[in-house]
């Protein structure tokens, strides 16, 4: 291999230097409820359990999205008799993953991407193959594992206008890591061109994986005990909002209640250590609020009602026949409608989705989602489909139906598995139904 641009060289070094201060950042960060006190070792590349004997595939994924997404081929893998790791970045990832990874799978905190934490993760768990989702290219993480000759996948591979034109201004750090994966399986074609552009080898074109992964799981009784609290009541969710939205949902919950009185706004902040903050907004502005960490249910005391626990969305979007997806009034780039689409809920969206464009764009092109640019619309349309209940149960089924027609992404990217699992010995028979 090439002698390795002065970009990455000075990123290795620099890692190298900062891990001494791992212990201040961690700490640093454990106070802000970044991290988990029982699991901070994880992040140095000390593993909390053993190894299972046997073969081993590591998935790794930055946040929840990503994780979630994982689940179709981690169920393919152990089908195959393969055990499965699956680290992640962050605590909500790492809650979601314990009620909804399958068995015997393995969850694990990404270490801080510094040279010797990496080594310390490889030498303990050997991966047969490491498979890394979407945009996740962390320096160390890829030379580390080359160095151990652990092949590596890109799945899901996603390269936004904004990360490319980033990577265009490094072209050689970019041929580095880019080089060393053994496949990139790329979204769209888009994306696989962007990639091919920056240096990977083999590009292929899988799909959006995200399409294939089972509607978020919701509690029965929890879901009969909201649908009777909220009776009688019109209701919609504002989906996983970013810091300036809340206040333009509590704008817009104000121009619609005007039409409709005892409307229920739900905000399910993206991230729920907010959401104290977000019911003392709303309390701000008059509106009784209340929080359900703290175990109140959404009755009719509450105007708005802020969802600031982990892996409920599902639950939500049962009950609110309308979904406001975040990230999208503000220039975040929107989050993932997938889930809510398949669970028929008529979507709203703001103009700022360039992290799903190609999502949205199915979305909205075949009438199951709607743009509106601020929040007089987006009160507009909230009003509307209140009031057009017909309408919004026509919006939802054609969301369910677009994303449907969107599905296969699993098989493609096992296809192109298979042929690592073949040259690590790891190719067993599938298990008998």
């Amino acid at each position: 291999m090439t002698r390795s641009p002065w970009q990455l060289r000075l990123y290795r070094a620099a890692t190298r230097l900062a891990q001494p201060a791992a212990g201040v950042i961690l700490r640093q960060r454990l106070k802000k409820g970044k991290e988990d006190p029982v699991r901070l070792k994880e992040r140095m590349g000390v593993a909390s359990m053993a190894r299972p004997q046997g073969p081993l595939v590591w998935l790794h994924g930055a946040s929840v999205g990503e994780t979630v997404s994982m689940i179709p081929i981690i169920e393919q893998l152990q089908e195959r008799g393969i055990h499965v790791l699956v680290t992640s970045g962050t605590v909500t990832s790492a809650r979601v993953m314990a009620e909804r990874l399958p068995a015997a799978a393995l969850h694990q905190f990404i270490p801080l991407d510094t040279p010797g934490f990496m080594q310390r993760f490889l030498s303990h768990w050997h991966p047969a193959i490491g498979v890394m989702v979407e945009s996740e290219l962390w320096p160390n993480l890829i030379v580390e594992a080359t160095k151990a000759d652990v092949p590596l996948m890109l799945l899901n591979g996603r390269m936004s206008e904004r990360s490319y034109a980033r990577w265009m201004k490094q072209p050689g750090m970019a041929h580095a890591l880019l080089s060393r994966f053994d496949v990139v399986m790329a979204q769209s074609q888009r994306d696989g061109e962007r990639f091919s552009r920056l240096g990977a080898p083999r590009v292929m074109l899988g799909g959006n994986l995200k399409y294939d992964v089972t509607p978020p799981p919701a509690d029965p009784a929890a879901l009969a005990m909201l649908q009777g609290v909220t009776s009688g009541r019109p209701i919609w969710v504002a989906a996983s909002t970013h810091p300036g939205e809340e206040e333009m949902i509590i704008d817009a919950h104000r121009r619609v209640a005007e039409r409709l009185p005892g409307l229920l706004t739900i905000i399910a902040p993206r991230h729920p250590q907010r959401g104290q903050d977000i019911a003392a907004l709303a309390l701000a502005e008059g509106l009784a609020s209340g929080c359900r960490s703290t175990g109140l249910a959404p009755d009719r005391a509450f105007d708005v009602y802020v969802a600031d626990t982990v892996g409920e969305l599902g639950l939500f979007y049962r009950l609110a026949p309308v979904c406001y997806l975040g990230g999208s009034l503000v220039p975040h780039g929107g989050q993932n409608p997938i889930e809510a689409a398949k669970l028929s809920a008529a979507i709203v969206h703001g103009p700022h989705i360039h992290n799903f464009i190609d999502v949205f764009a199915s979305l909205d092109d075949g009438g199951g989602a709607v743009k509106v640019q601020d929040t007089g619309a987006l009160a507009g349309q909230v009003l509307y489909w209140l009031t057009h209940a017909n309408e919004a149960r026509t919006t939802g089924r054609l969301a369910a139906q677009g994303v449907a027609a969107l599905t296969g992404a699993t098989d493609r990217i096992m296809q192109a598995i298979d042929p690592l699992l073949a040259r690590a010995g790891l190719m067993a028979r599938r298990a008998e139904p």
